[in-house]
């Protein structure tokens, strides 16, 4: 049971009860029988009376903020946003009510570890007043998405989180670029993997090494593959070059070799491409491809394939 707050709008409801908006008759019995309770913290009873008027006819936005604002009191966070999206699309000035009421549960569900009506109660808030900020509920709510997989939605919050933090914590850095990779953005994923291999000991860069040359190895790839210009390939170089200088995934360093050889064949760089071809025999699991390097390497030297040179290849 989450402890109640101050009853900060007790005097609001009730001076709305005798504005001009106020609903009439039977409604307006509901509604003040409903404040009176409010006033007294029986909440319970207040939501009966809120709900009664509302059955009644009473379709014053006052009166569904008012069963909204008590469902909030009593932590029920998926209630508390149905009822207050209602009256805030009924009354846009009630919102900022709103989304002070919604942050309010966000921060009670933190407190209590329900990180799912935290990150509810948020998304609620977004939704009514998007942009608005969350402080620092923004790396709680960051982690619960990246912890149940939602990397997209983990992403801005981290962002966040980052923009409120003075210095970029190892760890968040680390997560931020497992979320980009996971939604297979290997572009900013290897900047963040990057930044963290900077903000680590050598003997702590075991595993972010695997994700840089993971993605530098994918990238490079798809360059190659769509390339039509000699600025593409140099840059596909660049990325098979990180994953050899940083030799993970091991499983994979025979095909980033073989792989350099061939960006630089198509480059006419014949020299430094038959040395990439020779470099294949001594990686790891290099079998499958020590007959198709060396076939590679065979053509370059003894000039198998030359008419090729007049594009500017090596093969």
């Amino acid at each position: 049971m989450m402890k109640h707050r101050p009853c900060r709008l007790a005097v609001l409801v009730l001076l709305l009860a005798s504005g001009g908006c106020s609903p009439r008759g039977t409604e307006l019995n509901a509604v003040l029988r409903g404040d009176e309770a409010f006033a007294q913290e029986n909440f319970e009873e207040a939501l009966a009376e809120y709900r009664l008027a509302v059955r009644q006819g009473a379709d014053d936005p006052n009166v569904i903020v008012r069963v909204a604002h008590t469902y909030a009191m009593m932590g029920r966070v998926d209630d508390s946003s149905a009822y207050y999206r209602d009256a805030a699309a009924r009354e846009p000035d009630l919102i900022d009510q709103a989304v002070a009421d919604l942050i309010h549960l966000a921060q009670d569900a933190y407190l209590s570890e329900d990180r799912f009506a935290m990150a509810t109660a948020v998304e609620a808030a977004l939704e009514l007043l998007p942009g608005v900020g969350v402080g620092p509920l923004s790396l709680p709510i960051a982690r619960h998405y990246f912890t149940n997989g939602e990397y997209g939605r983990a992403l801005p919050f981290y962002q966040k989180a980052m923009d409120d933090a003075a210095d970029s914590v190892p760890e968040v850095v680390f997560e931020v670029a497992q979320a980009h990779e996971e939604i297979g953005d290997c572009n900013h994923a290897l900047v963040f993997f990057e930044q963290f291999r900077d903000m680590v000991p050598p003997w702590e860069r075991g595993e972010v090494d695997w994700y840089i040359g993971t993605c530098a190895f994918t990238m490079a790839r798809e360059l190659r593959g769509q390339a039509v210009e000699p600025a593409e390939l140099f840059q596909a170089l660049e990325l098979i070059d990180r994953t050899v200088e940083v030799g993970e995934p091991r499983n994979i360093q025979a095909q980033a070799w073989f792989e350099k050889g061939e960006i630089l064949s198509e480059l006419g760089d014949c020299e430094r491409a038959m040395e990439s071809y020779m470099q294949v025999r001594y990686a790891d699991q290099a079998d499958p491809l020590i007959e198709r390097s060396q076939s590679r390497f065979d053509e370059i030297r003894f000039g198998t394939g030359l008419e090729h040179l007049r594009d500017g290849r090596c093969r």
